[in-house]
């Protein structure tokens, strides 16, 4: 049952991030929130495996933290990528003759 919980937690913490930080207009709405849930329970899922139990504050501790870092990552990297994408994408169409 925890899981649901902190899943919860993890996706909304994703997607605070995503309202907090810049250029958020070059990736979707839900890309941030469901990848911080998919890290969330996949991190909570790896650690009961390891033998941590729920009430422990460790699991929680990194289940939480995990998808803050990556939605983090995510969030900084993808408007460079897509910044470079988007000109080459361009250059390619702007050459190509009809």
């Amino acid at each position: 049952m925890e899981i649901i919980y902190v899943t919860v937690i993890g996706a909304a913490l994703a997607l605070i991030l995503r309202y907090v930080l810049p250029k958020r207009e070059t990736y979707g709405v839900a890309l941030l929130p469901a990848l911080g849930a998919a890290v969330t329970a996949g991190a909570w899922v790896s650690l009961t495996w390891l033998g941590l139990k729920p009430d422990a504050p460790w699991i929680w501790l990194i289940s939480l933290v995990a998808p803050v870092v990556v939605a983090l990552l995510t969030a900084l990297l993808i408007p460079g990528r897509r910044a470079q994408s988007d000109a080459a994408l361009f250059e390619k169409l702007a050459t190509t003759t009809a």
